[in-house]
């Protein structure tokens, strides 16, 4: 929504495809979500957060660097909102992907699959994944023998929810009308432009 945050019932594809990028990303490849796993019922939690209403201007930060000096701060006090957000708590995903090469160069499956579990085992990010926004960090690990059955039972229409962005056509977003069966969302089917 445009003030009150709200997040969608699920993480999207392309938060899952942030966390793996954040775990282990190459120029040489893009990771594709096929399927995200929701191993916990879907529970909301309502926040109150501080927010600023402005930015520094991006003009301001030039003149500033141009001139060695300027004003660029901001006065919380005179400028602070506070925001409501309805967020998911206690989720517990599972996500499988796998990689595409993006060119020719470094097209060696095993090198990357060896890094990425060996980072994933060790906890290594090159920044910390996160749910929506930073402050939302999220944890991860290696699934241990099979995937876990999910507390969720049946089929659920989660209506229309973002599935990435078309970087290529100008930043487009793209969505997509996931139906979640028994905790599987299948993510394979792409998304329509907006």
């Amino acid at each position: 929504m445009k003030v009150e945050r709200v997040s969608y019932d699920v993480m999207t594809p392309s938060a899952a495809r942030g966390i793996l990028e954040a775990i282990y990303w190459k120029p040489s490849i893009k990771w594709v979500v096929d399927r995200i796993h929701v191993l916990k019922s879907v529970r909301f939690d309502n926040i109150r957060r501080n927010e600023v209403s402005v930015k520094v201007p991006a003009n301001k930060v030039g003149t500033a660097m141009k001139n060695g000096k300027g004003n660029l701060g901001i006065y919380v006090e005179d400028v602070r909102q506070q925001r409501a957000a309805m967020v998911l708590r206690d989720v517990d995903y599972i996500i499988e992907a796998r990689f595409e090469y993006t060119s020719n160069e470094d097209r060696n499956d095993g090198k990357h699959l060896d890094i990425f579990k060996r980072r994933v085992a060790k906890g290594q990010c090159f920044h910390r994944p996160y749910l929506g926004c930073r402050e939302f960090a999220a944890a991860f690990a290696p699934v241990e023998g099979d995937i876990p059955t999910s507390e969720i039972v049946g089929e659920i229409d989660l209506g229309w929810m973002l599935h990435d962005i078309n970087y290529k056509a100008g930043m487009t977003p793209e969505f997509f009308r996931p139906v979640m069966q028994n905790g599987i969302i299948e993510c394979r089917n792409g998304g329509m432009s907006a």
